[in-house]
């Protein structure tokens, strides 16, 4: 299959463009396109055979859900059984923009799209493109990230042709992505709103909307093998470089200090080293692949680089790479789910 790259003005937008990959999802096909959290592989949500293309493209476990895309609130009443409370008050607070929520959905939401749930998760995306698509097309958009299963995000479009030329129609090229980090995902199912994935939109946020909010396990660890998970990146290894990661917690100085010696050791070695640092600690690293994540005094930064830094470790071909972690507070929590996750949970203190 070859893959059609087209580059748009996300502020103005080619509607002949739109138009285009609109017909493309109509007709079953798969158009990958930026929203302001990171790519996402589109496919009409309610054919089946579109969300099989989107897991066959991906290498993507069957069992692991799809996210479903819409532009306007009314799109709602087709996909899912009711619109709690608590689903009424988020939506109205964080829509459109990087929130997802997981409903009770419709007869008309095929379990394909659900990976076999009797739930579906749905977002409106804050992105210009990606709205107008999805009302251009006049579908539901199911759409997860557009990468390799379990490889970094995409975070450009340079990033989803690295992964995904050659095995979809398009690729719709915006620029750079805004935030850098998937979507928070809330069960609103239950009468205690649950996060089932940290993200930009933080527990502090939602709490200040509807009260009490749980979190589920997942974020902090591993889940067993035969749990099926409710929403994407639940229970699977994502977001993952070639290279084996390690994370090291403990005092910042003592971090350094620990890296250090071990890449000295590993230079000696010649094993091949790469170290995801902070823009305060950069140069305080004296061997090795340095790069620097982002600022700790400006958390978006870090959420924005986390997976090119990821990807550029790949391009650079380095055998391990060690990481210092981040605080939990306001976007610590989701990026270090993103860092976990991609290690495997493979944390050691220091």
């Amino acid at each position: 299959m070859d893959t059609r790259i087209v580059t748009i003005n996300p502020e103005h937008i080619d509607t002949k463009v739109i138009e285009e990959a609109g017909r493309i999802l109509k007709r079953g096909g798969l158009v990958a396109f930026p929203t302001e959290t990171v790519y996402g592989l589109g496919g009409d949500a309610l054919n089946a055979e579109s969300s099989g293309k989107i897991y066959a493209a991906k290498g993507r476990p069957s069992d692991n859900p799809l996210i479903v895309h819409i532009s306007d609130i009314e799109q709602l009443d087709k996909l899912v059984c009711e619109i709690p409370d608590n689903a009424k008050k988020l939506m109205d607070a964080f829509w459109p923009g990087p929130m997802t929520l997981i409903f009770k959905k419709s007869g008309l939401v095929p379990d394909g799209t659900t990976g076999g749930l009797d739930t579906v998760a749905v977002r409106m995306p804050n992105h210009k493109a990606a709205l107008e698509l999805i009302r251009t097309s006049g579908v539901a958009i199911a759409a997860p990230s557009a990468n390799t299963s379990g490889r970094p995000s995409p975070t450009t479009a340079a990033h989803v042709a690295d992964d995904l030329s050659g095995k979809i129609d398009m690729i719709i090229d915006g620029s750079a992505v805004g935030i850098g980090i998937e979507s928070t995902i809330v069960d609103v199912t239950s009468e205690i709103p649950m996060v089932l994935r940290p993200g930009y939109i933080t527990m502090e946020m939602l709490e200040k909307v509807v009260g009490k909010v749980g979190i589920d396990k997942a974020i902090t660890g591993p889940v067993s093998p035969d749990v099926k998970p409710k929403a994407p990146g639940m229970k699977y290894k994502h977001y993952a470089p070639k290279a084996e990661l390690t994370m090291f917690k403990g005092e910042l100085k003592n971090v350094v200090e620990h890296i250090n010696n071990l890449t000295d050791k590993n230079v000696k070695s010649g094993i091949k080293t790469g170290i995801i640092a902070c823009e305060e600690t950069k140069d305080m690293y004296k061997a090795g692949e340095v790069l620097s994540i982002g600022s700790r005094n400006n958390e978006d930064t870090i959420a924005h680089n986390l997976y090119g830094v990821l990807r550029k470790f790949d391009d650079m071909n380095v055998d391990v790479i060690y990481g210092e972690t981040f605080e939990d507070n306001r976007l610590g929590q989701a990026i270090m789910n993103r860092l976990l996750k991609a290690a495997g949970y493979h944390v050691e203190k220091v």
